[in-house]
């Protein structure tokens, strides 16, 4: 995806995450314990003013600490605070080209780099979101886009999960998952594990065990907001739940 692609990943998720009913803000969120749809809400606009933020504050600026940010209010004034948070970055994000320099939170990066985790932020906490509405007798969520899913997907693999495993644990070491969206086309990954780290490859071939779905049900469940074995699994199935309990982050 293209970087305007993820902004409008981004637009569409975090409209839909505004638009959350006020009534239903102590509802609790099914996969995420202890969290609640106005918890979901404040996070997620906290992390966009710090984006925003660091980005405003220009590419040589260090780092701020998430916490040195000012916190959406609690209550139903949350859901407006975050509509603003949300135009804002999406608006800072705008205001610069996409290769300028910028710190991230994996070392030097560029506004593209937070221009895509923006968008999937916000559409894996919409979900969270949603689930947490339709656990309390709401409608059921609406579908990620697929595309967007494929690609944040693919964002998992080469950020989240090499971050969460710095030090790739013995048990995995010499393995292989081959991961298949099946409803995307070139959603295919093969990841493999070893004492010098995780590496990602495209396309593809065939591992120790191989995940299948939609590129949503991937999302949500490398994620760990859907059970994996509600995917089809073809393997050594016990590989992949250990690689997702390793990459808690």
């Amino acid at each position: 995806m293209t970087p305007d692609e993820h902004l409008e990943l981004l637009r569409t998720e975090g409209l839909r995450l505004a638009a959350m009913p006020a009534d239903a803000l102590g509802a609790a969120v099914p996969t995420v314990p202890g969290w609640t749809l106005e918890r979901v809400v404040r996070h997620t606009g906290k992390v966009h003013r710090w984006v925003a933020a660091t980005l405003a504050a220009g590419p040589d600026a260090p780092l701020a600490p998430g916490d040195d940010v000012e916190s959406l209010p609690r209550g139903p004034e949350c859901l407006p605070a975050y509509r603003e948070a949300l135009d804002a970055v999406i608006a800072e994000l705008s205001a610069h080209d996409f290769d300028r320099a910028a710190p991230t939170f994996v070392g030097p990066g560029t506004v593209r780099f937070w221009a895509r985790r923006q968008a999937h932020e916000v559409a894996v906490h919409r979900v969270d979101a949603a689930d947490a509405v339709h656990a309390a007798g709401g409608g059921a969520p609406e579908s990620v886009d697929a595309r967007g899913a494929a690609d944040g997907v693919d964002e998992w693999a080469r950020l989240m999960l090499v971050r969460a495993l710095p030090e790739v644990p013995q048990a995995l070491h010499g393995k292989t998952v081959h991961l298949h969206g099946t409803d995307t086309p070139d959603a295919e990954w093969l990841l493999g594990f070893g004492p010098d780290g995780v590496h990602v490859e495209a396309g593809h071939a065939k591992g120790d065990v191989a995940v299948r779905g939609t590129a949503e049900e991937l999302l949500l469940a490398v994620w760990r907001r859907r059970p994996l074995a509600a995917l089809e699994m073809f393997g050594d199935v016990d590989l992949a739940h250990r690689m997702v309990d390793a990459a808690r982050i």
